[in-house]
């Protein structure tokens, strides 16, 4: 049985879907400005596994994560390099995929962009307008009247005379109240806009998602996902545009992961500490990295170091170098018992809210199974790859992942050659030369492992 947290709720619920074996899913996805950094890796890797493990267990997954592709960071950007808002968010949707692909994350059902959905988006202004829940204004601008949806603050647990009462908010007399948030924005000179019964303009941030989820997914879907930083006031206005736009309930399950630190520190570009998933992928294995992003609980806070990232190297090293290690087999594979505990096990831990640390747990104990060798080991191999692609690794060759990366040191073919001098220097019982070798490869951070096959290698975590 599936338990989910509910951020609406604050507790575990049984997943029940509005329609059986069917999951609608929308997970709030990029603004497209500039590269994702690891904040968003950690988004698509969650809601990655997430997918994964639903449809492994049987589910039709309609996953949809939008992108935002009109925003004031989008036009800045763009005017700033002087080139057409276009040619830069089209650059960056494919930088985006790109890094999407070095780290196995599968590609979304669809992706509709903001400029696609323009007329949905007028059509739910216009119908909030007529419901009385919004206000067009002498600027262009249209506005949302948070005073007139009951219950909001719900997602949040924010109570609105708290916050107007210490709101930051500069006075705009074109404003009802202060915290109302604009639905369309009136154009300004040298942006993209669009025709529409208020004038020439564009969609606010907020009400893009509204439109695009519901469009793709219906008035009421199953679960709605993103980063820490959208439950509030993105989310919270998602909820009061939709369910006072359709007087259906927007959402059955919210869902959002934790937040990515950086040495314990706040990740900002401020401090300094900002790194994008490109720059993290020139030091690090794209598996490594997300295998780290995969050890701590979807919900919860990560803090990312090079102690951490090493740590996910040497566990993916282990698991790796069990497969490698594990006896090939030529006949078919047998079910076995023990193989029955194993599954029952991790998918306990992904039915508890997709405890992925849990289930790395399980693997490694189905991984020091197979270490001790048996008659079950081929279908218990198998079984660890398997469950490795519900979590999106241990899907390479061992030997590519445990040889793989260019130190710069020494090539692949270099080591080959002196593992064979050494064998010869063996071989002369030249011990000397032998140890000679041994320290220059490992010097070079290439380990050595000598078995009754013969001697394998590998590249040592930093």
């Amino acid at each position: 049985m599936l338990q989910i947290y509910n951020s609406l709720t604050g507790a575990k619920e049984e997943f029940k879907p509005l329609i059986e074996g069917k999951v609608g899913m929308y997970v709030c996805g990029m603004t497209v400005y500039d590269y994702c950094h690891i904040g968003h890796a950690r988004v698509m890797v969650a809601f990655d596994v997430i997918t994964r493990y639903l449809r492994q267990q049987g589910y039709d997954v309609n996953y949809i994560r939008n992108i935002t592709d009109v925003d004031d960071k989008i036009f800045n950007r763009a005017n700033e390099n002087g080139e057409p808002y276009t040619e830069l968010t089209d650059r960056f949707i494919n930088a985006m995929h790109e890094d999407e692909r070095a780290l196995s994350v599968l590609p979304p059902n669809s992706e509709p962009r903001a400029t696609e959905h323009i007329d949905n988006i007028l059509n739910m202004v216009q119908t909030l307008i007529d419901k009385g829940f919004a206000y067009p204004a002498s600027n262009g601008d249209v506005y949302y009247r948070i005073d007139k949806f009951e219950g909001y603050g719900k997602l949040s647990n924010r109570n609105i005379e708290e916050m107007r009462a210490g709101a930051r908010v500069e006075v705009d007399e074109n404003k009802e109240n202060p915290m109302d948030f604009v639905l369309w924005k009136g154009a300004k000179t040298g942006e993209a806009a669009w025709d529409s019964p208020w004038g020439p303009g564009r969609p606010g941030w907020h009400i893009e998602c509204s439109a695009m989820s519901t469009c793709c997914l219906g008035n009421t879907f199953d679960i709605h996902g993103g980063g820490p930083d959208l439950k509030f006031p993105h989310h919270e206005n998602e909820i009061a545009q939709s369910e006072a736009a359709t007087g259906e309930k927007y959402v059955n399950t919210w869902m959002h992961a934790g937040a990515v630190r950086v040495d314990n520190e706040k990740m900002s570009k401020s401090l300094g500490n900002f790194f994008t998933i490109r720059e993290v992928l020139e030091k690090y294995n794209p598996e490594v990295v997300r295998y780290f992003l995969i050890s701590s609980h979807y919900r919860s806070a990560i803090n990312y170091s090079e102690e951490s990232l090493k740590q996910a190297q040497q566990a993916l090293e282990r698991f790796y170098n069990t497969l490698r290690n594990a006896q090939p087999s030529n006949e078919s594979v047998p079910v076995v018992e023990s193989n029955t505990e194993f599954r029952i096990r991790f998918e306990t831990a992904m039915n508890d809210d997709f405890n992925t640390p849990e289930a790395l747990a399980v693997l490694f104990d189905l991984a020091r199974e197979i270490n001790r060798g048996g008659t079950s080991t081929p279908a218990q191999v198998e079984l660890l790859k398997e469950l490795g692609e519900t979590l999106g690794i241990l899907q390479q060759e061992p030997e590519a992942f445990l040889q793989g990366g260019d130190t710069g040191e020494i090539s692949a073919e270099q080591i080959e050659q002196l593992i064979i001098d050494r064998k010869n220097a063996r071989s002369d019982k030249d011990w000397a030369r032998a140890d000679e070798i041994r320290d220059l490869l490992i010097e070079k951070g290439v380990v050595l492992d000598d078995g009754r096959e013969g001697t394998t290698w590998r590249r040592q975590s930093s």
